[in-house]
């Protein structure tokens, strides 16, 4: 009777999580600080499955592996949630959708030469996501900034990545500057620590900012006289297993590897393909389907697609059974803590940096003004809002 009832409630486990991660995977646009906020409103605020605690410590370690962090967390609370059957069932349905709509329009790309115009719907759905963003940080950084020091971390990370600081990089000395802060025993040492440490993770990210595209040039020796499925998988599985940061970083492999060496894309085709990422929902990397599309058909496009992917599903394998012990340990828990309130400060430098070709006129400033009273008072759905801005979008630009 027991087994029953078990099975019973891992199904509905299972079937819960199908439904939300399909429902994101349809309707989380804006890339992955958007997807984290949608994620951090259904999971915590409506279901309650995770603590606002539980949620940033998901956060805080999915930004320490590479790959895709929003993808990466929608597999850390399927599997927190029910397994490994749960990871593969969130994984699968929060890429899917943008998967199937990318390869429809890399379609219609390939037989037709252009993309539909979509400028209007975008012009509602941008302002929206930032203001989803917005409430996020807020809501998360209330939790995250647990005291000054830590509050101070998030706004030095902040500063660095809107002075064009490496975003891992800045992330990783926000949670150095909390191990060091937290080892700090005498209080008259605490506050000049504290400054150091912020100007530190400041100066040493501006630094560092070029390491991004450093780490692309190490891409190079992929090129080919003609594309092959092996070679095309090949390029995205390393993609998949080394890309740090944003979706956007992926864009600088891409034109590495596939414009400059390799000669298989045109620069026109890449600018089309990030054009893609931008009015689909969920994962940015679906942008892969897209390119391998282009270059080699269907064929191309799957082997793409899994190729990026597949390191993600294998890294939150991995990290997932030593939480526990990171968890338990006062360092690394100091560590965490840092980086959970570093990443905050990251999400409110993409507010700041979408905000500002956005943000431009009156439709799109009461736009993100209804959403953001919308979302932070009455707590609507992020869905329906995205939904309502897209239509909202297409209306003003009539008027």
């Amino acid at each position: 009777m027991a087994t029953g009832i078990n099975r019973h409630a891992d199904a509905m486990r299972l079937f819960e999580l199908a439904q939300l991660f399909l429902k994101l995977g349809l309707t989380a646009f804006g890339g992955p600080a958007a997807h984290i906020a949608m994620m951090e409103e259904e999971v915590v605020g409506r279901r309650r499955w995770l603590t606002r605690e539980g949620f940033l410590d998901l956060m805080g370690a999915v930004n320490l592996i590479p790959g895709p962090n929003s993808t990466q967390l929608g597999l850390l609370i399927g599997y927190t949630r029910a397994g490994v059957l749960g990871l593969i069932i969130s994984g699968v349905l929060f890429i899917l959708p943008a998967v199937i709509i990318t390869g429809v329009l890399a379609w219609a790309y390939v037989r037709f030469g252009a993309l539909p115009n979509v400028s209007p719907f975008l012009s509602g759905i941008k302002p929206v996501v930032i203001s989803i963003i917005l409430v996020a940080v807020v809501r998360m950084g209330k939790t995250a900034a647990k005291n000054a020091q830590l509050a101070a971390i998030g706004i030095a990370v902040a500063a660095a990545a809107l002075l064009g600081a490496n975003a891992i990089v800045a992330l990783l000395l926000g949670g150095v500057a909390g191990v060091i802060i937290n080892a700090v025993t005498i209080r008259s040492n605490r506050v000049i620590s504290l400054f150091t440490l912020s100007i530190f993770s400041v100066l040493a990210g501006w630094f560092l900012k070029n390491a991004e595209a450093y780490t692309a040039s190490a891409e190079r020796g992929t090129a080919a006289a003609s594309a092959s499925l092996w070679k095309l998988g090949l390029f995205f599985l390393k993609i998949g297993s080394i890309l740090y940061g944003s979706g956007y970083v992926l864009t600088a492999f891409i034109e590495d590897g596939l414009v400059r060496d390799s000669g298989w894309l045109t620069q026109r085709q890449l600018l089309d393909a990030i054009a893609i990422g931008q009015f689909t929902p969920g994962p940015v990397l679906s942008t892969a389907t897209f390119v391998g599309y282009v270059i080699s058909g269907v064929p191309g496009a799957v082997i793409s697609t899994i190729a990026i992917f597949l390191p993600s599903f294998v890294f939150v394998l991995i990290l997932n059974p030593l939480l526990p012990s990171l968890m338990a340990s006062k360092m690394m828990s100091a560590f965490l803590g840092a980086v959970n309130v570093s990443a905050i400060g990251l999400m409110a430098a993409v507010v700041v940096q979408l905000s500002i070709p956005t943000l431009t006129d009156w439709r799109t400033i009461m736009i993100a003004a209804g959403a953001a009273v919308a979302g932070w008072r009455y707590k609507c759905n992020a869905a329906w809002l995205v939904v309502a801005g897209a239509g909202a979008g297409g209306l003003l630009q009539i008027i």
